[in-house]
């Protein structure tokens, strides 16, 4: 599962680290906590290139009868994303980024957990696959989330959680977010545990367990 990232870098850097300009209505801010159901900033591609905009954290299908489903919607496992209804047709079509710089996981030690940051060795922003729709409410009003994939961990990652985001090699995502790649199986390719040697992992305080705790000093590693 991935539950928890921060992506604080400015602006223009993820701009430019994407070849994307920003979409109508987009205002950022460093978030060093994202949560589900919050709107987080994604990339999207299009016919003009690569838009950053925001969609909101928990996928909720086109079909579904309300948007209640998305909090439980959070995380796609790449293994099974052609076997479920709510995710088998946006493989083709509705493919995003969410660029970050860390994600949190909680480390299980005995009864206790510890909560970890992982990120990469140099610090550098990096790219999490996800998948997003459209639902339209009874009123008409549209609401666009997302879902991030995750895969199984890498060598890094197995001593913390058994799971892991999906994490893109810079040299797929524009595979990822070309809109006219719609091969399936070409695209479940890339969704593989990312190179554990690139990465590093520390641990943090417990205040980033209560998403109201959304500062600098979450970053902070514990000694």
């Amino acid at each position: 599962m991935c539950g928890r990232f921060t992506i604080t870098d400015p602006i223009e850097a993820i701009m430019d680290r994407y070849y994307a300009s920003i979409a109508d209505g987009f205002e950022y801010k460093p978030n060093y906590n994202a949560a589900p159901m919050q709107y987080i900033p994604t990339i999207i591609g299009s016919k003009n290139g690569n838009r950053l905009g925001s969609l909101r954290w928990g996928l909720v299908p086109s079909w579904a009868k309300d948007d209640k489903i998305g909090n439980k919607m959070i995380n796609a496992r790449a293994e099974t994303l052609t076997e479920k209804a709510s995710f088998k047709r946006l493989i083709s079509s509705k493919r995003c980024i969410i660029p970050t710089n860390g994600f949190y996981e909680w480390k299980k030690e005995g009864s206790t957990k510890r909560p970890m940051r992982i990120l990469m060795k140099d610090d550098r922003l990096f790219s999490l696959a996800g998948l997003y729709d459209t639902w339209t409410n009874p009123d008409g009003n549209k609401l666009s989330t997302c879902t991030i994939i995750t895969t199984e961990p890498n060598s890094l990652m197995e001593d913390i959680h058994n799971r892991m985001p999906v994490i893109l090699r810079p040299e797929d995502e524009a595979e990822w977010l070309g809109r006219d790649k719609d091969n399936a199986q070409s695209l479940l390719g890339l969704l593989k545990p990312y190179q554990a040697s690139e990465m590093r992992a520390y641990e943090v305080s417990k205040e980033v367990g209560n998403v109201r705790n959304n500062n600098e000093g979450l970053l902070k590693e514990m000694r």
